[in-house]
């Protein structure tokens, strides 16, 4: 599914398509109840720990980079962690990406790939999303907000970005804010603690680093980037003091032809340059011209975030 996400999901005001769309909003929202209403009064089967890293913001939040870290840092204290993955035709740059860092189970249905999983001896399920799976009870809720995007808008698709309604936060254990700590997300940290009452809900901040840097430097590049928020990307390779001359944006899990290639390309003074996300939608032809910049994510307060990770295994 290619998707690019329409400039008004992020006016932080009431736009007139916000508006217009508004009543397809509320009928999602309905269909989105249907679905739940089964899972309320269902008994979950315990199995073993299950973590999900998830957002409610459609795309760009920086999942799968902290599911990365999770998973790294479980693997470090003798666990045998394994990734969830529901399984969708146009997901299949990140199920490469997470087969590439380990043990990565996919099927339309993430209860078969967690079963998959304990039969290959894993014992800590990490979800690549999957806050809007009711099927499934994680021991650990996390979720992600871009710094800078954060709720968009506020509305709930078609309306704005959201996924569900801004008060499902409140089913989170923790809430990572990648992207660095900002006004906006001091001031929703805020607003959201103080509705919790019931239970303590974990804030931490992240920031994206580069750790190929050096590939890049001195030289004019031209990137071009298929996600979730492309400007974000192109924002990071500037504050990495990278020479960006050209940048092309394209939708979501975008596939690139030829013709796309060939205008990426034409500058032929400049290096190319994407995401790994990207760089595995390539053909190998493609690859043989072109880079992917390596981003990993440096929590603040890590010991503390391991801790709690360790805390619901």
């Amino acid at each position: 599914m290619q998707f690019k996400k329409p400039l008004f999901w992020d006016i932080k005001k009431i736009s007139f398509w916000s508006v217009l769309l508004f009543p397809l909003s509320i009928i999602y929202l309905i269909i989105v109840w249907i679905i739940r209403v089964p899972y309320i009064f269902k008994n979950h089967d315990k199995t073993w720990p299950i973590i999900c890293v998830g957002n409610i913001y459609l795309g760009g939040t920086g999942k799968t980079p902290l599911a990365a870290e999770i998973f790294k840092f479980l693997k470090s204290n003798g666990k045998k962690p394994s990734f969830i993955k529901k399984q969708y035709d146009y997901l299949f740059d990140e199920i490469k990406m997470l087969r590439e860092i380990g043990d990565t189970f996919s099927s339309k249905n993430r209860t078969t790939a967690i079963k998959l999983s304990i039969l290959n001896g894993n014992n800590v399920a990490i979800l690549d999303d999957g806050f809007q799976d009711f099927s499934i009870k994680p021991d650990l809720s996390i979720l992600c907000f871009n710094s800078k995007q954060l709720i968009g808008n506020g509305f709930v698709i078609p309306s704005g970005p959201l996924r569900e309604r801004l008060s499902s936060v409140l089913r989170a254990d923790c809430i990572v804010f990648n992207g660095g700590r900002t006004k906006e997300t001091l001031e929703f940290e805020k607003k959201i603690s103080s509705k919790i009452k019931e239970k303590k809900l974990h804030f931490f901040y992240s920031k994206y680093k580069i750790e190929n840097t050096e590939r890049f430097r001195n030289k004019e590049i031209t990137a071009f980037a298929g996600i979730g928020n492309p400007k974000n990307f192109f924002d990071l390779l500037k504050e990495n003091k990278i020479n960006l001359k050209n940048s092309f944006s394209f939708p979501d899990h975008y596939k690139y032809s030829q013709a796309d290639f060939d205008k990426i390309t034409k500058d032929i003074s400049t290096k190319i340059i994407t995401t790994k996300k990207d760089y595995f939608r390539l053909s190998e032809k493609q690859k043989e011209i072109c880079d992917y910049v390596e981003i990993t994510l440096e929590i603040e307060n890590r010991n503390e975030f391991e801790n709690l990770i360790e805390s619901y295994l």
